[in-house]
């Protein structure tokens, strides 16, 4: 049966990660529960089972597995409910900031300036507070190991990035095609990135996780941004322009100042991007930008606070029996 197999491979993996000492009783005790689960026909309770005690930290206290089965519960609805609500925050910062734009132009003329600055502040701020959030539910979540954890936020991700980009193919939005390059870049550098905090979190190195955590992620961004981009828009050609008007290119030079642009609509008084290849830029690539600052916040609090060591109970003294 396959998934007798899978569970005691589950179980195997479980046990190998325990003192010696403990192995032979506590395997011999899971292979019971097994044995009277597969009797029963309850494959389905039977894999739970195993992966409950796969997925618990090595060397921790053996505890109900109803408590095991909560902390799964609670994983799963932290990791596959944040992506949707990034995905919130995107769309709310971007009706604030149409309310504000509409406010603003009839009384400045500043108003177009400040469109994409607002949206992405906007989106940073709800994105910390969601981080928030998610930092204070992933004390009661299963701890794994770092790839896995790595996995389990960047796939949830992906599912729902496929779900968009699925329902607005449905209404004959165009250019969507051309955004899955730079959205598949994305989720595969992050991986590693998040791995890697990971690993500097369960080590106790929090600061240095929390640095890698967001400077590897804002490569990661940057990267598709670029790749959206170079994939779109022809580069700028040598030579004069014809007719003295900007043509429809964007020169390579300014490439990592492209994800920040998409932010702030600005080159920073640099003299690249310049304003025609500024619109180019943030005409092609809008919204990806916007949604990659939704999720870093709370994907590397997550990562980090998942990985972080449990804090060590001490021991209550006992009281002192006094003699009367």
């Amino acid at each position: 049966m396959v998934t007798r197999r899978l569970a005691v491979l589950l179980l195997r993996r479980a046990a190998r990660r325990w003192p010696a000492e403990l192995r032979t009783a506590l395997i011999r005790e899971w292979d019971a529960e097994l044995h009277v689960l597969a009797g029963h026909g309850q494959r389905w309770r039977m894999l739970r089972f195993a992966a409950s005690l796969a997925a618990s930290r090595a060397g921790a206290p053996v505890v109900d597995r109803a408590v095991l089965h909560r902390r799964l519960r609670h994983t799963a609805g932290v990791l596959l409910l944040a992506p949707p609500a990034c995905v919130t925050v995107v769309l709310l910062a971007a009706v604030v900031m149409n309310l504000a734009y509409a406010v603003l132009d009839v009384r400045v003329a500043w108003a177009t300036a400040v469109q994409l600055p607002l949206w992405s502040g906007l989106t940073a701020g709800a994105g910390a507070l969601l981080a928030l959030a998610v930092t204070r539910a992933a004390r009661r979540t299963v701890r794994t190991g770092q790839l896995a954890t790595a996995l389990g936020v960047v796939l949830p991700i992906g599912l729902t990035v496929t779900v968009v980009l699925a329902a607005l193919a449905g209404q004959g939005e165009s250019g969507l095609p051309g955004t899955v390059p730079g959205l598949l870049l994305w989720l595969a550098v992050l991986v590693p990135v998040l791995w890697g905090a990971g690993v500097l979190a369960r080590r106790g190195r929090t600061r240095l996780a929390w640095f890698v955590g967001v400077l590897g992620a804002l490569v990661a961004a940057d990267a598709a941004v670029v790749l959206a981009v170079v994939s779109a828009i022809p580069a700028a050609p040598v030579g004069p322009v014809a007719d003295g008007l900007p043509a429809d290119t964007v020169d390579r030079v300014s490439a990592p100042l492209w994800l920040l642009t998409c932010w702030t609509d600005s080159s920073f008084g640099l003299p690249r991007p310049t304003a025609w290849e500024r619109f180019l830029i943030t005409d092609r690539v809008l919204v990806e930008p916007v949604f990659y600052l939704a999720c870093t916040p709370y994907a590397v609090a997550y990562t980090v606070a998942a990985a972080r060591p449990a804090p060590a109970v001490e021991p209550v003294p006992e009281p002192v029996p006094t003699s009367t």
